[in-house]
């Protein structure tokens, strides 16, 4: 999607579906289990680190494995860019560019209408903070 990023739902003055336009129906289809590969020990550092980040990071519970696919490919071709002793900007340029596709960046995500958050803390449910009470009320608890 061109332009700008766009602002994140919570800084809207109005959700998105209240907008009005056209709401364009999603197609879906069922999301299959997916074995990330390991990195190549060969790349260079900086490869290895974005290939890292990419498995710890939350838009990779959405990957399958054409998008590792593709990570791998890209993680080769930027570890050969930075190995390579002629670098081209517009190798670069279209490294950048197809990782923009894997939404690697929180601009790429928000462009497509993804955010990820914060974990909600746990909270103890009602029940156990009454039971937790009765326990010290009668001496039983520390």
């Amino acid at each position: 999607m061109p332009g700008p990023v766009p602002q994140r739902e919570a800084d809207l003055a109005r959700p998105r579906h209240r907008k009005g336009g056209d709401v364009s129906t999603v197609t879906k289809g069922i999301a299959r289990p997916t074995k990330i590969p390991n990195s190549d020990r060969s790349w260079h550092p900086i490869a290895k680190r974005l290939w890292d980040s990419l498995k710890e990071s939350g838009q990779a519970d959405f990957y399958q494995a054409s998008d590792w696919a593709l990570a791998y490919s890209l993680c080769e071709d930027l570890s050969f860019y930075k190995k390579s002793g002629k670098r081209s900007g517009q190798m670069l340029q279209t490294i950048y560019s197809a990782f923009e596709r894997l939404l690697v960046a929180e601009g790429d995500r928000r462009r497509v209408r993804i955010e990820l958050h914060e974990p909600e803390p746990e909270e103890q449910s009602a029940a156990v903070l009454a039971i937790a009470d009765y326990k010290k009320d009668l001496g039983l608890a520390e």
